[in-house]
């Protein structure tokens, strides 16, 4: 990166001038500055479901139980395989 153009943050808050700052700036070199901030992040999982025909889980969970992995391992790994061939 290109050596920052400025050794100080910006008292003004114009988007103009903030765009400009985080274009031209090494933000590395501004850390001691920066006011430290406490932030509360709720981080959840997406579930999809997907219905599946009976004859089918039977099948799954058969092939799970002796490949000794979890149904739902089994399914994103065929699912990945299948993906992948169909590119």
């Amino acid at each position: 990166m290109a050596k920052s153009r400025h050794d100080q943050l910006p008292t003004s808050r114009s988007i103009a001038e903030l765009v400009e700052l985080f274009d031209t700036t090494d933000m590395g070199e501004l850390m001691d500055q920066m006011p430290e901030v406490e932030a509360e992040v709720k981080l959840t999982r997406r579930r999809h479901l997907v219905e599946l025909e009976e004859d089918l889980v039977a099948r799954l969970d058969a092939t799970a139980c002796a490949q000794k992995v979890s149904s739902q391992a089994l399914v994103n790994t065929f699912l990945r395989e299948k993906l992948a061939e169909a590119r």
